[in-house]
């Protein structure tokens, strides 16, 4: 008996591991760098997927053109559930900031965001101003130099759109090659403040390198309790997340859709992975495909309204 146990248990293996060799690779294709939130929020989700379906699951970075061009291969890709793209609010800041697409973003088939981020404004350690308004108060002409990680992102529409429209300044945008390039130059003395994601620079914020005047979400981060929000600034209404999410080609079966949310929305919900995303300075975002579509039109809307008003293009 304990022989045909073990040769059943052994065939089993066996026809797993067939079963696991007769799925097509699936590839996660991200369009930033190596090392950054998209991308390790891909391999974090991608290698649970693979541990859970057995599927062999590949991250691929194509960076470059602000995440169009990864964009545009998944755009054109075929609807079978191969090939997703992972990336952040890129999405629709593109769909309004390039005006001379060869495709059209939008058309992609939402299946999950999973983790949100939100902007960060902050100064140097030894800046004397007491909050964001006194900041403000202390710059020559209410002219407000501002550093991001590049022309175009999320942070420097939010940071440019708060400044202009709410707090009625004079914003001066200084771009960098990256988040690390524009924290450095904050630490430095080069600039006077930085807008980021907060994970971009939590563990900067969190161990008071640099300190945060505001963040904009409804409430105050754990990593980073002590940065009020911009609401309690003084300045309600006013929230900006990036976020991480996962997309189909268009014309994806709502079926396979629906398997892959299923799939991807249970992994962020496991308390190792949850902690592993708080850890880079994001918080889980949990949602079935109607509730990731709401989101997503959201999304669309708000960031084209931001880049209409500043009457960004790139061409």
């Amino acid at each position: 008996m304990k022989r045909i146990a073990g040769a059943v248990a052994a065939l089993g293996l066996l026809m797993g591991a067939a079963h696991a060799q007769s799925q097509p690779n699936l590839s996660l294709i991200v369009g930033f760098a190596p090392g950054g939130s998209a991308d390790s929020i891909a391999r974090i989700i991608g290698a649970r997927l693979q541990e859970k379906t057995g599927r062999n699951v590949i991250t691929e970075n194509r960076p470059g053109a602000g995440a169009n061009i990864a964009t545009k291969a998944v755009v054109q890709a075929a609807p079978d559930g191969n090939m997703l793209l992972v990336t952040t609010a890129a999405l629709p800041i593109n769909e309004t900031l390039y005006r001379n697409k060869t495709f059209v973003g939008a058309s992609l088939r939402p299946i999950a965001v999973v983790a949100t981020t939100p902007e960060v404004f902050a100064i140097g350690k030894t800046d004397p101003a007491k909050d964001l308004a006194e900041f403000v108060a202390n710059q020559k002409d209410r002219e407000i130099i501002f550093a991001t990680a590049g022309i175009g992102t999320g942070s420097h529409i939010a940071g440019e759109y708060f400044f202009k429209f709410i707090m009625k300044a004079n914003p001066k945008h200084i771009p960098f090659r990256g988040g690390p390039d524009a924290t450095a130059a904050l630490m430095g003395g080069h600039v006077p403040m930085v807008v980021s994601s907060l994970s971009g620079f939590a563990s900067q914020v969190a161990n008071g390198d640099i300190r945060g005047l505001a963040i904009a979400a409804d409430e105050r981060n754990a990593v980073v309790g002590q940065v009020p929000t911009f609401k309690e600034a003084g300045y309600p209404g006013f929230t900006s997340l990036s976020w991480v999410g996962f997309f189909a080609p268009p014309a994806t079966p709502p079926a396979l859709i629906a398997t892959l949310n299923k799939q991807i929305d249970d992994i962020s919900r496991e308390p190792a992975i949850s902690a592993k995303l708080r850890t880079i300075g994001f918080d889980p975002m949990y949602g079935d495909v109607a509730a990731t579509e709401a989101f997503m039109t959201k999304e669309y809307a708000e960031w084209k309204r931001r880049v209409e008003a500043l009457e960004l293009k790139v061409d």
